[in-house]
């Protein structure tokens, strides 16, 4: 057994010393044993002098590290429970820190945290204690937060407005997600009745139509033969989203205006899958003689055929949405309104086709804005020339890590796209290459880029799924302060939803201690888990 695994740091040359005098000492007899053991003492003097020297360089370095926390937790940032308990601490915290492991790497020293971070994480994983970031009034300045200035001077750093407003519609597609899975199969009466119940995280707004997406294509009839039980997974129209609109006063006097969001999940049936990866780009009628000289807009085939196609007993995406907002404009002619569509994965892109058409369904339309977290590239520069001429504006939140904002298209990164056309030769012929090219695909709008590198609770090499999921992008939302800024200490969002879906890419150091604070989480938060299959933010 090593000495240094067993003892504090403090003593460790003292016992040093006396092992190496122990075993050096020679018989007098034999002079040359003499001279070894001389030698060996000089040597084992020379480490135990380095090693004390160390640990002297250590113990400096954690008094600063001390010192700047105090001064941290004099600011309000972190604050200790009670004087008392930092007392206790403070000797077996400045142990813990000498990383041993690193002088004895063959010693595993087990990582702990600090009494003050254990109750934070407690209290982020308890539902009793669940807070929300700042949620003020908006008044005026509502159009600059719904992206009239494309949000020049809010994204970074982060305004806690628009962080707040960002979070709130993440939660509209969650709901979304919720109500699908608790009732994923379509009735033949679907249509004809009224909007499913949809438990919104917002009580100010109420369901006034239920969305849904056809496929223009079908699974081969031996499929239901060989598996009959897919059930769900195999029809071609499926309950995808709904409209809300604000009916509280107060709530409308906060926002500044009364409005209209439109919610729209991402993929979960496999019809929805089959038209994912139907990635061409196809035309789409062109709205003005400009277009057509110019260059047409164009779209992925796959979204388009499941924005206007109409099912046996439900009409199509495109039909339902226009007329379900050309409704509620006119029932609320005379007041300020907005429209704001909000979608994940799948759901983001049909969210730009669904804006693209509810801009132009009225002659007086609101001002519509898109909120997107995770959308794939939907169609080429035609396209998104042809949103903004419509005044669309539209945010895209991105994950550094989520291959699924790098598709459909070329592997071209935005700014090096940017770059290229800013050359005179090379701009031209990437025009070129954008009228020709079935996979000249662009992203439309201004960029928020969220990274989970930069979250302290989630691993770093997080997988696929969690890069894409949600709840992760909700996570990082919340904790986001500005490009150059790490993960803001004081972030509002609870970490049991995301610690319950996605626990193999939580940190081990805090999933270890989620056991250990003797939170139950599946009683807890008594989470749905349908018997459907989970789509990445169920």
């Amino acid at each position: 057994m090593l000495i240094g695994a067993t003892l504090p740091a403090t003593n460790l040359h003292f016992f040093q010393a006396r092992r190496a005098s122990f075993r050096c000492n020679g018989s007098p007899l034999n002079p040359s044993a003499v001279r070894a053991a001389a030698n060996s003492v000089n040597t084992q003097t020379v480490k135990t002098e380095m090693t004390k020297k160390h640990l002297s360089n250590l113990e400096k370095l954690l008094q600063n590290q001390s010192r700047k926390t105090q001064l941290l937790d004099s600011q309000g940032v972190h604050r200790e429970s009670s004087n008392g308990l930092k007392e206790e601490n403070k000797g077996r915290n400045l142990l813990e820190g000498l990383s041993l492991s690193r002088i004895w790497p063959e010693h595993k020293v087990a990582e702990e945290m600090s009494p003050r971070h254990l109750n934070r994480l407690k209290k982020l994983l308890s539902s009793n204690n669940i807070e929300y970031s700042p949620r003020n009034s908006l008044g005026s300045r509502w159009k600059e937060y719904h992206g009239s200035n494309d949000w020049l001077g809010l994204i970074d750093p982060l305004n806690e407005n628009l962080r707040r407003e960002l979070v709130r519609y993440g939660e509209f597609i969650q709901a979304a997600y919720h109500c699908f899975h608790s009732s994923p199969a379509t009735c033949a009466e679907e249509g004809l009745l009224g909007p499913r119940n949809v438990a919104l995280p917002d009580k100010s707004y109420k369901v006034t139509k239920s969305l849904y997406a056809t496929s223009s294509i079908g699974l081969p009839k031996w499929v239901d033969d060989v598996a009959p039980d897919l059930g769900w997974m195999t029809q071609r129209s499926s309950w995808i989203g709904y409209v809300a609109v604000c009916d509280d006063r107060s709530e409308i006097q906060r926002m500044g205006r009364r409005d209209i969001v439109i919610a729209l999940r991402g993929t979960a049936t496999c019809l929805e899958w089959g038209e994912n990866f139907r990635d061409l780009l196809v035309q789409t009628p062109a709205e003005t003689e400009t277009e057509s000289v110019e260059g047409q807009a164009k779209v992925e085939c796959g979204f388009l055929s499941l924005f206007q196609t109409a099912g046996v007993n439900v009409p199509s995406l495109a039909e339902s949405v226009v007329n379900e907002v050309q409704r509620l404009i006119e029932q609320y002619k005379g007041e300020s309104l907005s429209i704001t569509v909000t979608g994940h994965s799948l759901g983001a892109a049909l969210a730009l086709l669904v804006a693209d058409e509810v801009s132009t369904c009225a002659p007086d339309a609101p001002p519509v804005a898109v909120f997107s977290f995770g959308g794939p590239r939907v169609g080429n520069r035609s396209f998104a020339d042809r949103l903004n001429s419509k005044n669309v504006k539209v945010l895209r939140i991105v994950n550094s890590q989520d291959v699924i904002t790098r598709v459909p298209g070329m592997f071209v990164s935005e700014e090096l796209d940017k770059k290229l056309r800013e050359s005179g030769f090379v701009s031209g012929l990437l025009n070129v290459l954008d009228k020709s090219m079935p996979w000249a695909y662009a992203h439309v709008g201004t960029e928020l880029r969220v990274d989970t590198r930069m979250s302290p609770f989630l691993k770093p090499n997080a997988d696929v799924a969690c890069c894409h999921d949600l709840e992760a992008y909700l996570h990082l939302v919340d904790g986001y302060l500005a490009s150059n800024c790490p993960f803001r200490a004081n972030a509002k969002r609870s970490l049991a939803k995301l610690l319950n879906e996605q626990r193999s890419n939580i940190k081990r150091l805090y999933t270890c201690k989620g056991k250990g604070l003797n939170l139950n989480l599946e009683r807890e938060h008594s989470f749905s888990r349908p018997s459907c299959l989970p789509s990445p933010s169920s």
